[in-house]
């Protein structure tokens, strides 16, 4: 899926514009070159939208943080990024443990293969066997244990050992520290807890809305328990107003959370929600108000990939007109250009969420030429790193490895060659031709009519 314009209309910068961000994990990297790159030019984004990693890339974006997906300290350039979407760290301690356990119990059998000593006697071989024992118990033990769970899961302890394998934790600490980040400046504060960082972030976003680099902000998550999706806006007046309004066959209480009002308290639930992969983690688990909608249920939220198409909607419906979509994921531009399958349990799970997105959104820009005028698709023709290849990925068109950093750098690039300059340069262009053909203005007093 090469950046292409979809619709009739041609791109106008007074036109009200929206930046929608779609991927998940290590995608993100792509959205901070884009950013970057935007940014440099002075491209004008009325409001930032994102599912996925995208909601905590708009979420950062939004409040004139951009520079910190990118920087040289930035989410996707400090060397901790390839932590994000780890094993879970329980499952890494059962895993060890339990190899030590079987390694034991082996050394066992064989002392009491070989026959050193008759059996009642050898008590190396008895202590070895109990050490070992004491060890694979200890490892299910550290498999199965759930820590302070809101909700009890309706599950068998083996259910509860395989569980979902990858820990979401980490990108979820980074996404809100580099919210926090922006929001405190130099000042040296500590990060608070979710629900009063929520609070502070909408605080700064409504006080600064129409300011230079600060945006109106959509994100969408998905609520396993409700079976619908989550919605967190702050939109400036008069969009607000119309987007809070309730629509037919649809509660909007149930699904909308407001920023500017009492919806400020889920804004991090809705970003941990996010940034957690459906099947290989754990759902985020998101707690409401005793006086709300859902009268203090516990909920567990995710990601969706096919959630683009909601978020193309929830965006037409705050009165955007013209939407620049970027994603990292490259459709296969023909035949002939399959690679090697990759077997590890996180490869074919971001292949699957590759797939699933690059579908979801070819038949949401489908839809969406009916309802934009002119919509402008910024992804890479070309690329290996899959949504949890943190570490980076062998690229076998080229026959080398391609790391996180260079996805920013391609990102910047194609922002460049796929939209700054042939879009917005040709506008620019085109106004001026438009001007030229137009007769000289001169001046008249206030309330006179201009002659020819």
């Amino acid at each position: 899926m090469n950046a292409h314009q979809e619709g009739s209309g041609s791109y106008s910068p007074d036109r009200r514009t929206a930046l929608v961000l779609c991927g998940t994990g290590a995608h993100g990297a792509y959205h901070a070159g884009v950013l970057r790159a935007l940014q440099e030019v002075g491209v004008r984004i009325d409001l930032i939208a994102g599912h996925g990693v995208g909601a905590g890339s708009a979420a950062v974006a939004a409040i004139d943080g951009a520079a910190r997906l990118s920087d040289p300290e930035g989410v996707w350039r400090r060397p901790g990024t390839a932590a994000l979407y780890g094993w879970r760290s329980r499952l890494v301690a059962a895993g060890s443990v339990a190899a030590a356990g079987v390694a034991a119990l082996i050394i066992g059998l064989l002392l009491v293969g070989l026959r050193i000593a008759p059996l009642p006697d050898n008590e190396w071989a008895a202590i070895v066997l109990a050490v070992a024992g004491l060890l694979i118990v200890t490892a299910v033990v550290l498999a199965t244990w759930r820590g302070a769970e809101k909700r009890r899961p309706a599950t068998g302890h083996w259910w509860r050992l395989l569980g979902s394998p990858v820990d979401a934790a980490t990108a979820r600490r980074l996404f809100a520290d580099a919210i926090w980040n922006v929001i405190k400046g130099a000042a040296p504060v500590a990060r608070p807890a979710s629900v009063p960082l929520g609070r502070r972030y909408a605080e700064v976003l409504q006080d600064n809305l129409g300011q230079p680099g600060f945006r109106e902000l959509i994100l969408v998550a998905t609520d396993l328990d409700a079976r619908r999706d989550l919605v967190a806006a702050m939109l400036r007046a008069p969009y607000n107003e119309a987007f809070m309004t309730p629509r037919t066959g649809r509660d909007r209480r149930a699904e909308i959370m407001d920023l500017s009002g009492v919806g400020r308290d889920y804004l991090m639930d809705v970003v941990d929600a996010a940034l957690t992969p459906p099947v290989i983690c754990e759902p985020h688990e998101i707690t409401f108000a005793a006086d709300s909608f859902w009268r203090g249920e516990v909920h567990r939220g995710c990601d969706r990939p096919g959630s683009v198409g909601r978020l193309f909607e929830e965006v037409a419906a705050a009165g955007v007109t013209q939407m620049v979509v970027v994603s990292a994921v490259a459709a296969a531009a023909g035949p002939h250009r399959l690679r090697a399958p990759r077997l590890d349990l996180r490869s074919r799970l971001g292949e699957l969420q590759s797939a699933a997105e690059a579908a979801a959104l070819r038949d949401a820009l489908e839809v969406a030429t009916s309802s934009f005028e002119a919509v402008y698709v910024i992804s890479p023709a070309h690329n290996p790193v899959g949504p949890f290849d943190l570490d980076g990925a062998y690229d076998e068109a080229s026959d080398r490895r391609q790391d996180i950093g260079e996805l920013v750098e391609r990102a910047y690039e194609d922002a460049y060659r796929q939209f700054i300059e042939p879009v917005v340069g040709a506008s620019g262009d085109q106004l001026t031709a438009r001007v030229a053909k137009d007769p000289p203005y001169s001046p008249t007093p206030a309330g006179a009519r201009p002659i020819g």
